[in-house]
């Protein structure tokens, strides 16, 4: 080996040597699915490779070698919120870095235990070629499931990993944001982060491409799986607490989806926070260069919008202990009620009513 490249060599392992440890990013298999959930503890949670309930479990390091120690910290023996991360990807593929791992990171350095869950999806080739004319492949309801798998295996290991088995919610992106809102059909998760979220699978402003990827070759052109996958037209009572985010501007998913569910919620009377910006486009996470100026802030009002709910400790015999009770005291001047909306583009504050009246309606007769 030439002298020159072998001093490169031992001058790039002496820099990774002085990197601070990363904090933890350990895989969990979820029994009986083929998901993976990506583990981020809070930094003031114990070590994972020191919880002895977890060492049996099936865990390994992403970068090899035994699982990576979170940075050094006073281990807070009080249990923390946690929230399963969706990325998003159009039900086709999976965004993981940007509506993934940096939300976790982000999450994280915020004292919240965060889990990027990495569900089925269509994936490139049945996208490109359609097979799943002929065979199955992936489609609903595999990313429900994965969901559901990863929302029970965090409760009944809540204690294990120092989490609060009744503040566990779920945030998705995109389709990720379909999936966060789909789990409230068979879990009831703490809280519900839905970011320029697919909603309707039936309407006019549906995204075709996650509708074909999640309801497959066949199922997309039946109404009756249309309708029962469109989030608009099945909002339980019981649902959680709901945040959610869009923009005018998004290219992707058209924003009236995120007014479908914000009609759907407020018909329901269940509380909710829904923030609209003028700009801010689609994709942009929790990322500090994608979007716009006005849009990034979404993140900060999350927390002080997760701050701002207080956990009921009673469990519910017929779901996962996780369950939640909106105290509705904003600081600032959002408004003390159920429903809280932040318009800030030019659109009128009673978007679809025609569409909003129909859902009311479709709800009230389920």
């Amino acid at each position: 080996m030439p002298r020159r490249l072998l001093i490169a060599l031992l001058l790039f392992a002496a820099v990774l040597s002085q990197q601070p440890p990363l904090a933890a990013q350990t895989l969990v298999h979820l029994p009986g699915t083929k998901a993976t959930l990506e583990c981020y503890p809070a930094n003031s949670s114990p070590k994972l490779g020191e919880v002895p309930q977890l060492r049996s479990a099936t865990l390994w390091s992403q970068r090899g070698g035994g699982v990576c120690p979170t940075p050094d910290s006073t281990p807070d023996t009080s249990p923390h919120r946690a929230v399963i991360v969706c990325p998003g990807g159009s039900y086709s593929w999976l965004d993981y870095q940007v509506e993934g791992v940096e939300v976790a990171q982000w999450l994280q350095a915020h004292d919240i235990a965060a889990f990027v869950l990495r569900y089925r999806v269509q994936g490139w080739w049945a996208w490109a070629t359609h097979y799943r004319l002929l065979f199955r492949g992936h489609q609903y309801p595999d990313p429900l499931r994965d969901a559901e798998a990863a929302l029970d295996w965090l409760a009944s290991h809540a204690d294990s990993l120092g989490i609060d088995p009744h503040g566990i919610g779920i945030m998705g992106f995109s389709a990720g944001g379909h999936l966060s809102m789909l789990s409230t059909y068979t879990r009831q998760p703490a809280f519900v982060a839905p970011i320029y979220p697919v909603v309707t699978m039936r309407q006019d402003c549906c995204h075709t491409r996650s509708r074909r990827a999640l309801l497959g070759e066949y199922g997309q052109h039946r109404q009756a799986m249309r309708d029962s996958l469109s989030l608009e037209l099945h909002v339980r009572p019981d649902c959680p607490p709901v945040f959610l985010v869009n923009c005018v501007d998004d290219p992707i998913v058209d924003y009236h989806n995120s007014e479908l569910l914000d009609s759907a919620l407020t018909a329901n009377n269940i509380a909710h926070r829904y923030i609209q910006y003028r700009t801010g486009g689609h994709g942009f996470g929790m990322s500090d260069t994608k979007g716009t100026p006005e849009c990034r802030p979404w993140k900060e009002e999350f927390l002080k919008w997760l701050n701002a709910i207080t956990y009921n400790q009673d469990r519910d015999s017929h779901s996962s202990p996780m369950r939640v009770v909106s105290s509705g005291d904003y600081e600032g001047d959002e408004a003390k009620s159920p429903r809280s909306r932040q318009l800030l583009s030019s659109e009128p504050s009673s978007c679809c009513p025609a569409r909003a009246e129909e859902c009311a309606q479709i709800n009230n007769n389920l």
